[in-house]
């Protein structure tokens, strides 16, 4: 066929008038779906598939143009019309029409379907139920004092008023490390309050002038960011305990939330020293820096905080949990863990129904001292007395694992990430538990997002090596084992990666360093050992593990790394003296 005679076809044919109308049509249907998908909360794929089928249906339309013409004896294939042939022009447009709704009218078939599985997904309520109605976040107040060193007031009376409100029932209370993640926060309220899943935030500022402090508190609903209810308060400093109850109680009214009475810590003030409760709060903020260095100075300002009131149960609570990961971070667990001990008592002694001197005996109980069944009822008591409480939720769903009860470990642990979903340690921990249980894939997922919460953190790639030596993919593991920021747990992942890929000499010399070099890691290098088949190596590390109290032997019931070991004598000789509970 000739070109002028080709094109001449298409004229004839109408696919010239076919393709203006279906663009014309096609864009107005892209439009409507970029407008009503978003409006409707429907996935962003639905506006994707439109365009791609709308795309798609277009030259489907040409071809029906070409092939197919519609005469007043009705639809006839084109060949079979005579070119001087007239279709009259009413025919025409009916055509045209006919070719653009039944593709179009195909595209919306198929987008109905996609509308039909998201609707019926399991997924799909599952994003609407992480959001209770009875829910908050409470976001840093902003340091207004112009001073910089003011920041820790600040930052404590935030963390504060989380603590007084986790003590109201029915209330979903965002933890610490979720909320500060948006200290810097540029985000809208209403992407806030969906990675959080709540409904509402608390913000406001905080400026402290000599001995007085103003304080402007917001609730905002997270959906539209429309304010619910705000409040200012003008107090001495010495009446600030009384501000943060007063807030707890205003916000919590205007949610309709049944008070069941607060304990003794909101109740009554922790202390009523100011310059102790400024102390406190210095060494919160270093607590929270999760370093060996900052733990220290945290210490410093507790002892701080309990010289000046020796009656700060608060203070001691935090001081014990400070030098319980000083003990077991540098080994030097038979100096610092006898103070942890001491710190945890006394706290409870003060304030027997303050949840995190419960949380804080639990954990050296368990943790320290292997006493295993006095430690889980503390950590129980902890979360009885404050079901939302950050510090409890976390150290149970650790501990629970180290019994073998790994559902149980798995709930508890999804519990706390719920409540603290931006927390690096409530993320770590269930990657931690998942891997346990030989759930590869999800455990990756979350160790993933934990080490991109908290880059920097010690042991943030270990997970991600052992699920990639499991799986057998060898390259990931190095790659992984090299981007471990902490140095001692870097010789470790790479001693297992180097074996992994069947580089003997890498492997002999990265366990020689982890050997040379070891700080607490006598455990570590019996999984080495077992990993690499030398049994004997294996249970000697394992008797010096025990010997010197490491951590690492709680996981011997359930550690997949040794399951080789398992079957002998020696290793269930081990499991009897460690007397776990008979789950």
């Amino acid at each position: 066929m000739k070109p002028k005679g080709f094109f001449g076809e298409l004229k004839r044919r109408n696919v010239y008038k076919v393709a203006v109308a279906y663009a014309v049509v096609g864009w107005l249907v892209m439009q409507v779906a970029s407008t009503v998908v978003p409006a409707l909360h429907l996935p962003e794929a639905i506006t994707t598939a439109v365009v791609v089928l709308t795309l798609l249906g277009f030259p489907i339309a040409l071809v029906l143009a070409w092939a197919f013409d519609l005469t007043p004896e009705g639809i006839k294939r084109a060949q079979d019309v005579a070119p001087g042939d007239q279709i009259p022009q009413r025919s025409t447009r009916k055509f045209t029409a006919l070719i653009v709704s039944i593709a179009i009218l195909a595209a919306g078939f198929a987008v109905s379907q996609l509308v039909r599985r998201h609707e019926s997904s399991p997924a799909a309520p599952a994003a609407t139920s992480t959001t209770a109605a009875k829910s908050i976040a409470v976001l840093p107040l902003l340091n207004e004092s112009g001073d910089p060193k003011d920041e820790y007031f600040s930052d404590g009376l935030s963390e504060e008023l989380i603590a007084a409100l986790a003590q109201i029932r029915d209330l979903k209370v965002i933890g610490r490390s979720s909320s500060f993640r948006f200290k810097e926060r540029k985000e809208e309220t209403k992407t806030i309050g969906e990675k959080l899943g709540v409904a509402t935030l608390l913000e406001g500022t905080v400026r402290k002038q000599g001995d007085r402090v103003r304080i402007v508190a917001e609730l905002i609903n997270a959906a539209d960011g429309i304010e619910l209810w705000t409040r200012t308060f003008d107090r001495e400093l010495k009446d600030i305990f009384a501000v943060q109850q007063e807030i707890a109680a205003a916000v919590a009214s205007s949610l309709k939330v049944t008070l069941l009475g607060l304990d003794e810590r909101s109740a009554n003030p922790a202390t009523k020293n100011t310059e102790a409760h400024n102390a406190y709060l210095l060494g919160h903020y270093y607590f929270q820096h999760r370093n060996l260095d900052n733990y220290r100075k945290a210490v410093s300002s507790f002892d701080e905080a309990i010289r000046l009131d020796p009656q700060y149960a608060l203070a001691y609570a935090e001081r014990s949990e400070a030098w319980t990961l000083i003990g077991d971070q540098t080994g030097e667990g038979k100096t610092a863990w006898p103070k942890a001990r001491s710190d945890a008592e006394n706290a409870v002694a003060i304030a027997p129904a303050l949840p995190e001197a419960h949380a804080a005996l639990g954990w050296v109980r368990f943790f320290t001292e292997w006493k295993f069944t006095e430690g889980l009822r503390e950590l129980s008591r902890a979360k009885e007395l404050s079901p939302t409480n950050p510090t409890a939720n976390d150290l149970l769903a650790r501990v629970i694992v180290y019994l073998g009860r790994v559902d149980e470990a798995e709930q508890q642990a999804r519990q706390a990430v719920e409540l603290d979903p931006l927390s690096y340690a409530a993320q770590n921990n269930l990657a931690r538990v998942l891997w346990y249980e030989g759930k590869l894939d999800e455990a990756d997922a979350i160790a993933r997002k934990a080490a991109e919460l908290h880059p920097a953190a010690a042991s943030s790639r270990r997970w991600q090596v052992l699920v990639a030596i499991q799986r057998g993919d060898k390259e990931t593991a190095l790659r992984e084992a090299q981007l471990e920021p902490d140095e001692s747990y870097r010789r470790f992942e790479l001693a297992l990666a180097q074996y992994a890929r069947g580089d003997r000499t890498a492997a002999d010399a990265a366990l020689a360093d982890l050997i040379a070099h070891n700080q607490g890691l006598d455990y570590q290098v019996a999984q080495v050992y077992a990993v690499r088949g030398e049994r004997e190596k294996a249970f000697e590390w394992l008797q010096i593990a025990f010997d010197n109290h490491d951590t690492g032997m709680l996981a011997l019931l359930v550690e997949p790394l040794l399951r080789t070991l398992s079957d002998d004598p020696r290793y269930k000789a081990l499991l009897a003296k460690m007397n776990f509970p008979t789950t």
